[in-house]
């Protein structure tokens, strides 16, 4: 098989920046809740900012993070219904999304990169919860995704920068993006929605608010919403459903307890991976088998029936099926207490647990019953819980802000191998992907993290005088992860034993942050910002990334000595006008990454084989600017473009052979974006078109392949017809996504892989046209 020698790495590509200087910290990683007095003008003036109809808001909330972008349930409203968290960010400079599906719902085909980190380096969190690696197949958290209901979303903020010192997260290196779900209502009453639109999407919302119950202000609200979908190539569906609660008690004027539960069920087929190669020779439209066993149970002897032949590798151009099934629940107890004058309390409780299916049919390993194909089950298991707690202390010119964060994390990953059936001369079967998995005839592998985290910060912004605010801080993180081999299947993985019996501690003694904020004039602010991070070990499945335990224990051994933990110091600087009819900015930033870590992988995706190195370190520099003009009343035309440059500093070397990547592209991320949104509202009725452009992406290391440039526009219209009968708000929406049916290739959200030089097997197609309407009222 040609794909055998191929010479692969999964390698994670990197780069940093700042969008906005925030300079006076108001408890970021425990939001508050919006009670009369919890909050000063300045930040109350900021939320009513947030509401106001622009896609995007860079506010001058008062906190001590580095560059900040506030994006407002209004950009919900202008998207399709059940739009994803991460695609709400894709008109934000210098973010990079891409999805195989309209609403970015489909967790193993969505990309999310910030100045060039991916998602898995990016740290997320829902009202001060930490909900780690933010990707497809999580070992630590869960996917933004499932987190809540984007209905449910009150405002999202995302830092550019290296995040704040505060954030829970153990994988800040390239930002974060901090997710406030929306408080109960005051009066008793609910929401309403249904959309439907192509391949037979629909998706249903329906939310109960209580209002006030009793004197002292308890409140709750709960929802429910389902989505379900065919895919748009091959047959299948993608089908997701999730409840919310959250409940609120105010505590006199300034002070509340509130609690948030997430209950998430996902049952995807995924989209087929595939190849330039396969592209090229066999179009955009290839997929799998499912629901005709026959062609595959056939494809998996060599007989083929769609051109499979005229490509290198024609057993991996298409499976039968490859799903994806989870049950995630999450819940949180916020405490948001003043305990004097000068000083407030804020603390969470949480604890998460996950139980998933991923499922692939391997066409190159028989199953025990004779049949010549298998199926490969991934069945993980994720139990999580853990506390934040801090003081904020105002004294003069000073706010000091202090905290700390525990985490205990025991990741169960496991991998079997199940039979599937005979198939007779003439006979009809369609063996269910999602059907219970039980009775495997071989455990391929299996391994039990258990992991304690611990990181303590401080910070004091400073403000010497009028109009200037200076931050200083610094975080300390202390993470030790022991792994333990429950399962080893060696004519799969072709080793006597993986990593087990052994552990790897990331610590960090001093990881500084420093900025700084001016409003020199009016409408004039100057910012700057740097900061040094560090990323914990990351922790998977035998060989599926670049995880220093995910690999045999002779591997392991290998290169313990040299693998250190993922740092970089990054350093921004910048400058925004802000006027009525005019907003502008630009800001520049270079980053300076170290020890990267790399899965250097040789073989297929059926039957890799793999060491991670410390492949030394990324140079970025970048800029972002951006335009907003609002000339008419009703009228925003929004412009921003986006430079990146970003090398590697090394070459690689690997079984002998060099590999020239020092000074080549990183992978996966243009040089050049730019964006335009228009959005216009003539009384009742708003229109928003956008129009993104990415330009080509390295594919490979050395460079030699790359992804091709594109443009991508959506369209939006909305009629609110107020009040009807009981109804209020009632608004019906018409969108269309990929309006010029551009297609395009994006990377498969599991990092499936880059090659050093050449060709893989982890690219799917970006969703095609597609056309929504929807209703919604409340009530």
């Amino acid at each position: 098989m040609a794909l055998l020698s191929t010479v692969l790495a999964v390698i994670p590509s990197y780069g940093w920046a700042a969008e906005k200087s925030q300079h006076v910290r108001k408890g970021k990683a425990h939001p508050q809740h919006t009670l009369p007095a919890s909050r000063p003008s300045a930040a109350r003036h900021a939320s009513a900012r947030a509401m106001q109809p622009e896609l995007m808001q860079v506010q001058g909330r008062r906190v001590s993070h580095g560059a900040q972008t506030v994006i407002s349930q209004h950009v919900f409203t202008n998207a399709v219904a059940g739009t994803s968290v991460m695609k709400a960010l894709q008109n934000v400079p210098g973010v990079l999304f891409q999805s195989d599906d309209a609403q970015g719902v489909d967790t193993g085909g969505v990309k999310l990169y910030i100045h060039g980190f991916s998602q898995n380096q990016i740290g997320f969190s829902l009202d001060g919860i930490p909900l780690g690696e933010s990707v497809y197949r999580n070992y630590n958290g869960l996917n933004a995704v499932a987190a809540l209901s984007s209905e449910n979303v009150g405002h999202m903020e995302m830092s550019q920068g290296a995040g704040a010192v505060d954030m829970p997260s153990t994988n800040v290196l390239g930002g974060a993006i901090m997710i406030s779900s929306s408080d109960p209502k005051d009066k008793f009453g609910g929401t309403l929605a249904a959309t439907g639109g192509s391949n037979a999407t629909t998706h249903a919302f329906i939310r109960i608010d209580s209002g006030k119950l009793n004197p002292t202000g308890t409140k709750f609200y709960v929802s429910y919403m389902r989505n379900d979908t065919k895919l748009w190539k091959g047959y299948g569906t993608q089908f997701f459903q999730q409840a919310n609660l959250k409940l609120v008690q105010p505590i006199h004027n300034e002070s509340s307890v509130s609690l948030l539960f997430d209950w998430a069920d996902v049952q995807q087929f995924n989209y087929q991976s595939e190849t330039l190669e396969t592209v090229q020779k066999l179009g955009y439209g290839i997929s799998n088998y499912y629901p005709n066993y026959r062609l595959a149970y056939n494809a998996a002897q060599g007989i083929y029936s769609h051109g499979e032949d005229k490509t290198s590798d024609p057993k991996d151009v298409s499976y039968y099926a490859g799903t994806t099934a989870s049950r995630d629940l999450l819940g949180g107890l916020n405490f948001h207490l003043k305990l004097a004058d000068h000083l407030r309390w804020d603390s969470v409780v949480y604890g998460h647990n996950q139980k998933a299916n991923t499922q692939w049919s391997d066409p190159w390993m028989a199953s025990a019953n004779g049949a010549p194909l298998s199926e490969i089950v991934k069945q993980p298991d994720i139990q999580r819980f853990g506390l934040t707690s801090s003081m904020t202390y105002d004294i003069g010119k000073h706010e000091i802000h202090g905290g700390i964060w525990y985490e205990n994390n025991k990741y169960v990953s496991n991998m079997f191998a199940y039979n599937d059936p005979l198939l007779a001369d003439g006979q009809t079967l369609t063996p269910n992907p999602f059907r219970k998995w039980s009775d495997p005839f071989a455990k391929l592998w299996g391994q039990t993290y258990n992991t304690n985290t611990m990181q303590t910060y401080i910070e004091d912004t400073w403000r010497p005088v009028k109009d200037l605010s200076l931050h200083a801080g610094f975080k300390s993180m202390l993470s030790t992860t022991h792994v333990g081999q429950t399962g080893n299947y060696e004519p799969y993985t072709g080793t006597n034993a993986l990593a087990g019996g052994v552990g790897l501690t990331t610590f960090g003694a001093f990881l500084p942050h420093f900025s700084g904020d001016w409003h020199f004039l009016t409408h004039h602010e100057l910012y700057f910002d740097i900061a040094k991070n560090m990323r914990a070990y990351p922790e998977s499945g035998y060989h599926l990334s670049a995880s220093p335990f995910a690999v045999s224990q002779e591997a392991f051994d290998l290169s313990r000595s040299s693998v250190k933990p993922e740092t970089s110091w990054a350093y921004s600087v910048g400058y925004r006008f802000t006027q009525r009819r005019v907003d502008f900015s630009v800001s520049a930033y270079r980053v300076n990454f170290s020890n990267r870590l790399g899965a250097l992988v040789q073989g297929s995706q059926t039957n890799p084989q793999t060491t991670v190195l410390n492949l030394g370190g990324v140079t970025m520099n970048g800029v972002d600017a951006g335009l907003t003009l609002r000339p008419l009343r009703g009228l925003s035309i929004f412009n921003s473009i986006s430079y990146n440059h970003s090398t590697y500093d090394n070459n690689i070397s690997q079984q002998g052979t060099t590999y020239a990547t020092k000074g080549k592209h990183v992978v996966n991320y243009p040089d050049l974006m730019y964006k335009a949104t228009a959005e216009y509202t003539y009384k009742k009725a708003s229109f928003n078109i956008d129009a993104l452009y990415t330009s080509s992406r390295p594919f490979s290391y050395t460079n030699d392949t790359s992804l091709p440039s594109y443009w991508l526009v959506n369209f939006g219209a909305r009629y609110n017809f107020g009040r009807i009968g009981r109804l209020e708000n009632l608004t019906a929406s018409f969108n269309v996504t990929n309006l010029t049916g551009s297609r395009y290739l994006i990377m498969t959200g599991d990092d499936g892989g880059n090659p050093l030089s050449g060709d893989y097997q982890s690219l799917v197609v970006g969703a095609p046209r597609q056309f929504f309407g929807g209703v919604k009222a409340d009530f």
